[in-house]
């Protein structure tokens, strides 16, 4: 009878515990939207300061990162959670790091300008997230 006491209680201290861990969050930086969003401003942004035929257009640039916020907070992220993750050296490693791979998985030698300007071209082209963020002079 002990025996199934203890079973009893165990069991109901796991399923009183499964709400909590179901609503749990995932660290902001494992959140893809946010993750690929703030990727693609920074890819973006190493594009213009690297490429000297294009520009970034920067209104578009806060509108969209002012949406990431949004964003995030709509899922429950905190404005210091927030802050944490965009000011964190870290993350900002992890994502440098993953931006230089992107680029150099579409050609680009790093630092060389003419690789920076074609992919910048294409994704102005293309119409994409990174396309969006820049301009062509």
């Amino acid at each position: 009878m002990r025996i199934i006491k203890t079973l009893l209680l165990a069991c109901a201290t796991a399923l009183a515990s499964l709400p909590a861990a179901a609503t749990a969050k995932a660290p902001l930086g494992q959140v893809k939207e946010i993750h690929d969003g703030l990727l693609a401003v920074g890819i973006a942004d190493e594009i213009r300061n690297t490429c000297g035929s294009i520009d970034a257009r920067m209104i578009t640039a806060y509108a969209y990162l002012a949406k990431l916020k949004s964003r995030a907070r709509s899922l429950g992220y905190s404005e210091d959670e927030i802050e944490d993750y965009v000011t964190s050296k870290q993350e900002k490693k992890k994502m440098r790091a993953e931006g230089e791979a992107w680029l150099e998985a579409r050609g680009v030698t790093l630092g060389q300008e003419a690789g920076y300007c074609r992919v910048g071209r294409e994704e102005i082209s293309r119409g994409s997230q990174i396309g969006a963020l820049l301009r062509a002079r």
